[in-house]
This record gives structure tokens, sequence and C-alpha cells, in this order.
């Protein structure tokens, strides 16, 4: 299976997960991040995200696995960073409208 690198954040005014686009605007959904192949060309972009230190906290590059699906979170933070807060009235979950939520206690 390939694997690739997105550059993800969190956006500093809401604090919501946030990934780089292919144009250089974010998102709040892994499947509209721009995907990287090669390190290289990911830790350049990451440097450039890294100076947006005005809408992006923490910028960190994030491996991903290419499926047919598009991008897949390679590592559980990840994941858990793409289905959003887990606070189910609010977030990613409350687009979607599923009842779940993960309990930290």
């Amino acid at each position: 299976m390939r694997t690739g690198f997105v550059i993800t954040a969190n956006a500093l005014l809401e604090g919501d997960v946030v990934w780089l686009t292919g144009t250089g605007a974010l998102t709040r959904h892994l499947a509209g991040a721009q995907v990287f192949e090669d390190r290289a060309q990911a830790e350049a972009a990451l440097a450039q995200a890294s100076t947006r230190g005005h809408e992006l906290v923490g910028p960190y590059l994030a491996e991903i696995r290419l499926t047919g699906h598009g991008p897949e979170p390679a590592h559980f933070r990840e994941g858990f960073r793409a289905r959003g807060p887990s606070n189910y009235r609010h977030g990613k979950q409350a687009e979607t409208g599923t009842d779940r939520h993960v309990s930290l206690y």
C-alpha cells in the first residue's frame, strides 16, 4: 500500500483541526488535503505552513495511507483528529448526524 503525507494543524481562532489543500487553503476534512508522496516536497510545504502563525497552531506532517477511497490516517492520533471532537453535539459528529462520542474519562 502506498503512503504519503499531509500537513495538519489547528486553526488559531477556532481551534479546529485543519489540513492544507493544494491551493494553500485550509480544509476541515482530510479528504480535501493535499497529499505529498515525496517527503522533501512535504517538508518544504511544511516550512511554508509554519510561517502562517497568524492562522495555524502547531503544523506538522501526518503520515497517511493512499487508498481507492482517498487518504486515510496511518496512525490512531490522526484518525481521532479526522473524526473530530469527542463532544457529539459539536464538530464533525454533528455534521454527520451520528450520536456516538468518545469519552476520555
